[in-house]
């Protein structure tokens, strides 16, 4: 089953919506969320299981959200102290309540020495029971810190990739998505990365509301299918993070959005890698003063264009025609010091990127 949107995932369910099935599945569906990802083992044991009359919380959260059609997935950390008993217990629980996938949460126990062999017999068992359930790894946001961990056993079997971008005690999720995803382009077997971003606090740190808008729309300039947030728990620590999320709608960018309209969606975020992101390596943009070449040349011109030309501005479409892989667009830009009206800008694209821009502006 293919996994597209916007996630989020869930580790106790008593914390969310006081655990009550049907507000749960509303607050998921208001939100937007085309899938919730909620754990249902810890190591060889079920869990989210009422610990006094062991009533199991999961099936009726899970019936409610398919009802509103939402996919349910179940996410179980493991330990490898026996992998074969682990992935019993997730084999039980998928089945158990016909769950839509499956995430492997696996971190620091993994990288001690001999974990590798471990890791392969997990994956073995597991997906000797579930041959047709998708299944994803969630671990570390940057492979190349945490070599010792069995990337390689791990990911083989699985379906996707669910890194951890979570950007704690900073607030730049666009740079540490980009450096996630350039890391794992480098690790064998490449598999479709669906990355994980922060909606926890922890100590006097919280994500900010445009900490989630930016992740979000990152990740969608990257071209990624889906994105999850971590952790619906903390909701009533972070509304406003929550509303950030909510007010993104995945859908209708995926339907909707050209390489104009994502252009200028990066543009209001000022933020330089996100632009590039979306030019070919080898575009090349010109202007009535320059010629600007490559990757690295485009991040300078705008980190200048950000500072000198256009400060603080918030930019809009005035006018847009298409024409094949061409775009014609005027557009105005209107900051506290500055102001454009006559914005006039040409994209040749190909690939879905951009490879050649004519821009003509005229700051008053």
């Amino acid at each position: 089953m293919t996994l597209t949107g916007k996630g989020i995932w869930i580790w106790q369910l008593p914390r969310c919506e006081n655990g009550d099935p049907e507000k749960i599945a509303d607050a998921a569906a208001r939100a937007g969320f085309s899938h919730v990802l909620i754990k249902v083992a810890n190591g060889m044991l079920a869990y989210n299981v009422n610990p006094t009359n062991k009533k199991d919380l999961v099936p009726p959260v899970a019936e409610a959200l398919r009802s509103r059609g939402i996919q349910v997935w179940g996410w179980h950390y493991i330990y490898g102290f026996n992998p074969v008993a682990e992935a019993n217990i997730a084999v039980q629980r998928v089945k158990q309540m016909h769950l839509d996938g499956y995430v492997i949460n696996a971190e620091q126990e993994f990288k001690q020495p001999g974990m590798a062999p471990k890791a392969a017999a997990f994956m073995k068992q597991l997906r000797n029971g579930l041959r047709n359930t998708p299944v994803a790894l969630s671990s570390y946001r940057y492979p190349k810190f945490h070599p010792e961990l069995p990337w390689k056993e791990f990911l083989s079997a699985c379906d996707y990739n669910m890194p951890q971008v979570y950007w704690e005690q900073a607030h730049n999720p666009a740079a540490q998505l980009e450096r996630s995803l350039e890391q794992f382009r480098s690790v064998s077997p490449i598999r479709e990365i669906i990355p994980t971003g922060s909606l926890y606090k922890t100590g006097g740190w919280l994500p900010s509301p445009s900490d989630v808008s930016e992740f979000f729309h990152a990740a969608f300039a990257q071209h990624l299918k889906a994105v999850n947030l971590y952790v619906w728990d903390h909701r009533i620590y972070l509304q406003p993070q929550w509303n950030a999320a909510a007010s993104f709608d995945w859908q209708r960018s995926v339907v909707q959005t050209d390489i104009a309209e994502a252009f200028f969606q990066a543009l209001n975020t000022h933020d330089p890698k996100l632009i590039t992101n979306l030019y070919d390596p080898r575009a090349v943009l010109i202007t009535a003063g320059q010629t600007v070449q490559g990757t690295a040349a485009l991040q300078s011109y705008y980190a200048r264009f950000f500072t000198e030309t256009a400060p603080e501005s918030k930019f809009a479409v005035t006018g847009y025609k298409s024409n094949g892989n061409t775009r014609h667009i005027t557009w105005r830009a209107d900051g506290k010091t500055h102001r454009i009206e006559n914005g006039t800008d040409t994209l040749g694209t190909r690939d879905g990127k951009i490879l050649y821009h004519y821009s003509y502006f005229r700051p008053m």
